[in-house]
């Protein structure tokens, strides 16, 4: 360190060093000499500075880009000159010469070769290097391409063998998704082989990060998309209803047409189509009305708060266990709903078998028939009635003659008897539609009538 000699010399000065002290050295710089309290300094001879002269041109001479530096050393110091390519040369030819052994300073009057020759002489070395490199490069690098073709080969026909992945996933989507991701997957092995062979491992390492962030960056753009793609694999495997069934998403009625990779689309009753992306479907509650064969439809009715509720529920169930679309097993029921300002509101509820009875007419039709029955019997179905009461008239007031006068209702034909047929047959005309749409489109559906249901058995196709 620095502060040493000084010490020793405040040590000498102050007479704490006895004459005849032994030499010290100083981190190769020369030599401190203490005699008498007296300090001297080894200056390296000429011998030491051509010794450093010849090692540093020996060392330049091996290196390219220290080509043309000369090198001089006088008592230790060393003075560098000549051109090089580039600063950066002169820079560390300086750092080369300063860690040389008994140099104690250097002086870098390195100047920069800025002429095209002497620009362009080390990237055409460069150039001619990586040719004769590539060129040896060659034959590992026809086995690197080969292997990438081959794995490539192998990976596109198990893809097609469609045979296969059904086999392994019965579901159509999922085979299909085997059949994209096969080739991919092979692909990806025989780039690894091909890199691992070229010694490319710090490639491969660069390569597998950027995809990962290119990955992570496409996952957020199409992240409803993926989770679209995701609802489809779960839907299809689930088959929470088949082609044609009426069903109620979320509010949305309609008829199933299909299941996409992307959405499920409905035919509406007006014959409209609605397309739900699957996430929406896979979330929502799902209501099947085709599912069970048997619905049961229910209505209200009111009668007049003087009428017997009983007698007008009996008289109701009686009119509805005559209809032959109605089910005896279950049977209709009626009960009591509510009790209005100025009537007595009663529910009826029967079932039928959608598969041979519309469930609208069938609706329409028993409220009709119960309707004239009640009325026909001698039941009231009231309209609101308001009640005005006077307690006493305001003074000088007087009703004009004739304002009061009693008016009585117009009397209403009596309702005919039901007779004939009812016409409840369903109505096919929107199963028709979604089956010539079907027929029509070639879009994929991920339904089908023979794959397993979330139910637990086979299913049945919608009537």
């Amino acid at each position: 360190m620095r502060t040493r000699p000084l010490l020793i010399l405040l040590l000498a000065l102050t007479g704490f060093i006895p004459a005849g002290a032994q030499e010290l050295e100083e981190e190769d710089k020369g030599e401190v000499v203490f005699t008498d309290g007296q300090i001297e300094t080894a200056q390296p001879t000429e011998a030491e500075d051509a010794n450093i002269e010849a090692r540093l041109t020996n060392i330049f001479a091996v290196l390219p880009a220290f080509d043309g530096i000369e090198v001089e050393v006088t008592g230790g110091v060393v003075r560098l000159s000549g051109m090089v390519t580039s600063r950066t040369a002169a820079s560390e030819a300086e750092a080369v010469a300063s860690r040389i052994s008994g140099v104690v300073a250097v002086d870098n009057a390195i100047g920069t070769d800025l002429s095209v020759n002497r620009q362009l002489g080390p990237a055409t070395e460069r150039a001619h290097q990586l040719a004769r490199d590539s060129i040896a490069l060659l034959p590992l690098l026809a086995v690197a391409i080969t292997i990438v073709i081959v794995f490539w080969l192998l990976g596109l026909f198990l893809g097609r063998q469609r045979w296969l992945w059904r086999r392994i996933a019965p579901n159509t989507l999922v085979a299909g998704l085997f059949g994209m991701i096969i080739p991919l997957v092979f692909i990806m092995l025989g780039l690894v082989i091909a890199l691992n062979i070229l010694d490319a491992v710090a490639v491969l390492s660069a390569v597998l990060g950027a995809a990962g962030v290119l990955g992570l960056a496409v996952g957020f753009a199409v992240r409803d998309s993926i989770e679209n793609f995701i609802a489809s694999v779960m839907l299809s495997l689930r088959q929470p209803f088949r082609p044609k069934d009426l069903v109620d998403i979320d509010g949305q009625e309609g008829h199933v047409v299909r299941l996409t990779s992307r959405a499920t689309i409905l035919m509406s009753r007006d014959g409209n189509h609605v397309r739900i992306p699957n996430a929406q479907v896979f979330k929502a509650i799902i209501v099947n009305y085709t599912r069970n064969p048997e619905r049961r439809f229910s209505f209200e009715l009111g009668v007049d708060a003087n009428d017997d509720p009983q007698a007008a529920i009996e008289t109701g169930l009686a009119q509805l266990e005559t209809l032959e679309f109605i089910l005896k097993d279950p049977e209709p029921t009626a009960w009591i709903e509510k009790v209005g300002d100025s009537n007595i509101v009663l529910s009826f509820a029967a079932w039928i078998d959608q598969a041979h009875t519309d469930f609208a007419k069938a609706k329409s039709a028993s409220i009709r028939i119960v309707k004239n029955e009640l009325e026909a019997k001698g039941f009231t179905l009231p309209e609101p009635i308001y009640r005005l009461r006077i307690d006493q008239m305001p003074e000088g007031m007087v009703l004009p003659k004739g304002s009061a006068t009693l008016t009585t209702a117009p009397s209403r034909p009596e309702p005919a008897p039901a007779t004939g047929p009812v016409d409840v047959a369903p109505d096919r005309s929107i199963e028709e539609k979604v089956a010539e749409d079907r027929a029509e489109t070639r879009e994929t559906d991920l339904l089908s009538d023979a794959a397993p249901t979330e139910f637990g058995d086979e299913g049945k196709a919608g009537s």
